[in-house]
């Protein structure tokens, strides 16, 4: 029997529109990925498995790892010290790695405010954050933060004081930075646990200050 597909929507049993298939062409990128992929595993550098297994961890990648560097800083001097001078190296203390790429770690006080961004693209310190949010790779904020930095720090609702002066860090392709936010008052009897549920994402690119404890 004909079945007319004019007349009405596509519906899957449960009475939802069915999704579109997403088979559109690849991009030179991705194409590009695929067939490094495909190259790696044929000449046995690396195996399908080992592939799967680093990509999984990436993923696994979240602000809760960058929380955790920051409350340890914040409650150990030594390693503070230690993660300001040398921030790559530093961090694998803690089992994380900066890979190929130079981390630097830049203080918040009470007299300066950094903030971080990519004027050229999204480079971000992904190793302890994750995935970059979708506003920190828009042009707006990339072309904003470097000319006009308090306006856009109070758009997010960041109002400083006018002696507190605001240092742009513009990462690179091989540099990442990571802000380490001023520790709330009223912490002094929390742990290092306690500590990392305070600190957010976006307190770690320096939009942001850290939680208060409530």
């Amino acid at each position: 029997m004909p079945h007319d597909h004019h007349d009405h929507d596509h519906l899957s049993p449960s009475g939802h529109p069915y999704q579109p298939d997403q088979d559109h062409t690849l991009t030179r990128w991705q194409a590009m990925e695929i067939a490094m992929r495909e190259l790696l595993v044929e000449k046995e550098i690396l195996t399908a498995a080992e592939i799967t297994q680093t990509v999984e961890a990436m993923d696994r990648r979240s602000p809760a790892d960058g929380a955790q560097v920051v409350a340890r800083a914040w409650s150990d001097p030594e390693f503070k010290a230690r993660l300001l001078a040398d921030g790559s190296t530093t961090i694998g203390e803690m089992g994380f790695e900066a890979g190929a790429m130079k981390l630097i770690v830049v203080e918040n006080t009470a007299t300066t405010h950094n903030v971080v961004v990519c004027t050229l693209c999204s480079c971000y310190p992904r190793n302890l954050l994750g995935l970059p949010p979708d506003w920190y790779k828009q042009r707006a904020y990339r072309s904003r933060v470097v000319k006009t930095p308090r306006k856009v720090l109070s758009e997010f609702g960041l109002d400083l004081p006018d002696d507190v002066q605001v240092r742009v860090h513009d990462s690179t392709a091989d540099m990442r930075y990571l802000v380490l936010p001023v520790r709330p008052a009223g912490t002094d009897d929390l742990d290092a646990t306690a500590l990392a549920e305070l600190v957010n994402r976006d307190s770690m690119i320096g939009v942001a200050q850290a939680t208060a404890p409530e």
